[in-house]
Formats: C-alpha cells, structure tokens, sequence
C-alpha cells in the first residue's frame, strides 16, 4: 500500500468522523428542538385551559368560547405531530371539532363569578392577559389572521373595561348595603375617572352616566350624614351649656 493510498485513507477516515459527529450534532439539535417545542406547547395547552375553564360567566360569549377552543384545537393538533399515534391527543381533537362545529350554540358552562375584591379582579385580569399572548403567539405562528387578531386584542381590551365596570359597580353597592356611603362615593370615584380616560369613552357613555349617577347619590348620602353628625354636635353643645348654667346657678344659690 503506497504512501498516497495510506494518506488517502486517513483523510476519508477523518472526514467520516467528521460527517458522523456533524449528525450526531444535527439529530442532538432537532432532539432538544423537539423537547422545547413540547414544553412551549404544554405550556399554551395549561393556559388555554386555566382560561376556558376559569373564566367568569358573565364574561364568557359564544365567541370567545369559540376562539378559546380553537386556540386550543391549534395547540392540540401541534402536539399530535410531535407524538404521532398518541390516542388521548386523538380523542381531543376530535371532542374540541365537534365543539366547533356547534357553532354560536356552543355550550358555556362557566359559573358566574361576581368580581368583588380586587383579588379577583386581577385574578380576571392575568387570565385576559394570557389570553391576549394566545391571541398574539397564534397570529405568529399564521393560525390566526392578521384582521382577525387585531380585533381580537381590541375585543380583550373591551372585556377589561368591562371587568373594572362590575368591579366597581359591585363595590359601591357592597358599600350602600353596609351603609358606608364614603366606600361607596370612593369605588364610583375610582369608576368614573377610569372610564373617563379610555381612548373611546363615548362606547361606554351609559355605563359612565350610570356611575355619575350613583357617585352623586353617595356624595349627597355622605353630606347627610356629615349634617346629622354637625347637628347632633350642636344638640350635644348647647345641653353642656344648659348643664354648665344649672351648675353656676346652683353655686350662686349656694354661696349667696
């Protein structure tokens, strides 16, 4: 064997190491693509679900269930191609067409769940925030239609107007029923000036009127009860000055 076919062999043996360590690298690579891709999808399937399934009634429409069940159908379909022949995927996907197809006869069966605290509130909130990255992430992947997503973020920032509307409606009227005038005037205080200031106020004209209604209510209940306080007071003045007469009258008689 010739020095040349030895130097030949070499090179081939080197370049065949090369070409096998290059793929190992390649099939690493798509292996961890993989393991990401399931843990980002996981993570979308959770969150969709938090959402379909905890989100107050008097929020959820037939729309947004739709929407909800199609981020997640998306979501679904995605993980199938990573775990071909998985079953239970199968039999979602299945379950969450036939949802589908119902159409605006969609069955809703969130409970309503009043927003009284601000716990709650912002409990509501993050969950409109999650939605609102589905909305974005399935807009960039090409699921949902540019036109589509636009007016889904505007629909979302709708719903959180809303959510702060009954928010502080519920406060005030938690606020007259304790008979706490003051909590009252504070909570459609806080109502008023936040619906003065979205970028539309006049799509929530009869809601603002209303609070203007009640925050003028509370403020004349709580002057009420400031006259009532400054009567008394005065009552209260005037017999410790009747007492405080009496007592110098009986001192003169007294002494004299």
């Amino acid at each position: 064997m010739t020095p040349l076919i030895i130097a030949l062999l070499i090179v081939a043996g080197i370049a065949i190491l090369i070409a096998i360590g290059f793929l190992n690298h390649v099939a690493e690579n798509k292996k961890l693509e993989r393991a990401r891709a399931r843990i980002e999808l996981d993570d979308r399937l959770r969150r969709c679900g938090e959402i379909t399934e905890t989100f107050p009634g008097q929020l959820m429409t037939p729309d947004l269930k739709l929407l909800l069940t199609r981020l997640e159908l998306n979501v679904n379909q995605r993980m199938l191609g990573l775990n071909r022949g998985n079953s239970a995927l199968q039999g979602r996907i299945a379950a969450l067409t036939a949802l589908i197809d119902k159409g605006n006869d969609i069955p809703i069966n969130n409970p309503p769940s009043p927003i009284q605290t601000e716990a709650k509130a912002k409990d509501v909130r993050f969950l409109l925030e999650a939605l609102h990255g589905q909305v974005t992430r399935a807009a960039h992947d090409g699921f949902l239609p540019t036109a589509e997503a636009k007016h889904w973020v505007k629909q979302i920032r709708h719903i959180l107007v809303m959510l702060h509307i009954e928010f502080f409606n519920n406060l005030g009227q938690l606020a007259f029923t304790q008979e706490q005038p003051g909590q009252a005037r504070l909570a459609y205080e806080r109502g008023v000036q936040y619906l003065s200031k979205q970028p539309e106020p006049a799509v929530y004209a009869e809601q603002l009127k209303y609070m203007q209604k009640m925050l003028a209510r509370s403020n004349s209940m709580v002057l009420t009860n400031i006259e009532l306080v400054e009567g008394e007071e005065n009552e209260l003045t005037d017999g410790l000055k009747v007492a405080d007469e009496q007592a110098e009258w009986k001192k003169k008689a007294v002494y004299d």
